[in-house]
C-alpha cells in the first residue's frame, strides 16, 4: 500500500521542525561557549574588540556545526518518532496496513536532502568563513603572520622578519628530502617597501631557519651580491607547512579534488583531505542510516515506559558511531587501512543497523 502525498508531507514536516529547532538551540549554545572561549583568550590583549570576538565566533561557528550534524539528525528522530508513538499516531498508521518503512521513507528523505545540503551548500560556506577566521585568530590572538599557500605553480609563504616580512616562491619541492626548487624571495618593510629580493637554485628548511643555496640578492638600489649559503631564520616546521597544506576544513567540497590533485603534483601526501572526500560523499547515506536507527531505537520505548532510557540510547549510539568513524577516519589517513574503507564503512555498518533494528520491528 502507498502512503499518501498528505500523510508524507504531515511526516517530514513534522521531522524537519523538530530537526531545525534541535540544531539552532546547539548552534546557539555552541556559538555561546565558543564565544565565551575567545573571549578569554582575547583578554590578554588591548586592541581586540568585543564585537570582533562575536565575529568571529559567527565565523568558526558553521563549521562546528558540521560537526553535529548527524547528531542534531538522530536525536530529532529519535524525538519525532517517540512523540508520534506517544500520540499513537504511528500506531495508527501501521494498523492501517502501513509497513515502518513506508512511514520512514518521508524523514529519511528529508535526512538525505538534508546530507546533501550539508556537502554542497553548508561545507563550502564553512570552509571560506573558517577561512577568514583562522586568519583573525593568527592576526589577533595567536599573533603570528605566516601564511602558507600551494598552488599549481608552486608553494607560496609569507612569514615575518627582522625588518618587517618576506614572501618566498618555490616552483617545485622534492620529496622525502624536503628540497625546494627555482625559489624567488621578496622582502618588504612594515611599509610594504621592498628592500630585496632573492633567487636561489634549492633551499632546505632547517632547524629554526630555512637555507638557501647559491643565492643572489638584490638590494633595493638593484646591486648584486651572491651568496653561497644564505640563511632566513623562521618557526616554521615542516610539519606546519604539511598541515597548511592538508586543512580539509579550509577548502569547500568542490574544490577538494583539484586540491588533492595539485598535493599528489607537489609529492605530498593527500590522503587527509581525501578521506575527507569520501566522508563528504557519505554523509547522505550516514544520516539516513541514523533515521533508520532512532527508528529501531525510540518506536520500542513505549513498552518500556521509560522516556529516559532514549535519551541515554541516542547518546550512546550518536558517540559509538562517532568515535568508531573517527577511528576508520585516523586509520584511512595514516594509510592503515584503504581509503574507500575508511570513509563509507562507518555509514554502511550504521545503515546496516538500522535495517535490522527496523527488520526486526516488523516481525515484532
Amino acid at each position: 500500500m502507498k502512503i499518501s502525498a498528505t500523510l508524507s508531507a504531515y511526516l517530514a514536516r513534522n521531522y524537519l521542525f523538530n530537526f531545525m529547532i534541535l540544531l539552532i538551540g546547539l548552534m546557539g549554545l555552541i556559538y555561546f561557549f565558543d564565544t565565551v572561549e575567545l573571549l578569554r583568550r582575547a583578554n590578554k590583549f588591548d586592541d581586540v574588540p568585543m564585537a570582533l570576538v562575536f565575529k568571529m565566533g559567527l565565523f568558526k561557528l558553521p563549521e562546528v556545526t558540521q560537526t553535529i550534524f548527524p547528531f542534531a539528525i538522530l536525536f530529532s528522530a529519535i524525538f519525532t518518532f517517540w512523540h508520534l508513538t506517544q500520540k499513537l499516531e504511528l500506531i495508527v498508521v501501521r494498523a492501517a496496513g502501513f509497513s515502518a518503512l513506508h512511514f520512514l521513507l518521508p524523514i529519511v528523505t528529508v535526512a538525505v536532502l538534508a546530507g546533501i545540503a550539508q556537502m554542497t551548500v553548508i561545507n563550502p560556506m564553512g570552509a571560506l568563513m573558517l577561512t577568514h577566521y583562522e586568519k583573525m585568530e593568527s592576526k589577533y590572538l595567536k599573533r603570528q603572520k605566516s601564511n602558507i599557500t600551494l598552488f599549481k605553480d608552486g608553494l607560496w609563504l609569507r612569514q615575518d622578519t627582522q625588518d618587517g616580512y618576506a614572501i618566498i616562491h618555490s616552483t617545485s619541492i622534492e620529496q622525502p628530502n624536503w628540497t625546494l626548487k627555482n625559489i624567488s624571495g621578496f622582502f618588504f618593510d612594515n611599509e610594504d617597501t621592498l628592500l630585496s629580493r632573492l633567487n636561489a637554485t634549492t633551499g632546505n628548511l632547517e632547524e629554526n631557519k630555512w637555507h638557501f643555496k647559491n643565492a643572489v640578492i638584490h638590494n633595493e638600489f638593484n646591486e648584486k651580491t651572491e651568496v653561497v649559503d644564505f640563511y632566513l631564520n623562521t618557526h616554521l616546521t615542516q610539519q606546519d607547512v604539511e598541515d597548511s597544506f592538508a586543512s580539509p576544513e579550509t577548502i569547500a567540497f568542490w574544490k577538494l579534488p583539484s586540491h588533492i590533485q595539485t598535493l599528489k603534483e607537489s609529492g605530498f601526501n593527500p590522503s587527509r583531505l581525501q578521506v575527507h572526500f569520501h566522508v563528504l560523499l557519505a554523509r547522505p547515506l550516514m544520516l539516513a542510516a541514523m533515521v533508520l536507527i532512532a527508528a529501531g531505537v525510540a518506536m520500542r520505548l513505549p513498552r518500556s515506559g521509560s522516556a529516559f532510557l532514549f535519551i541515554i540510547t541516542g547518546v550512546f549510539i550518536g558517540m559509538a558511531i562517532f568515535f568508531t568513524s573517527s577511528f576508520m577516519q585516523a586509520l584511512g589517513t595514516s594509510q592503515q587501512i584503504p581509503i574507500i574503507l575508511a570513509a563509507w564503512s562507518p555509514a554502511l555498518l550504521s545503515l546496516l543497523l538500522g535495517i535490522s533494528l527496523i527488520l526486526h520491528l516488523e516481525e515484532e
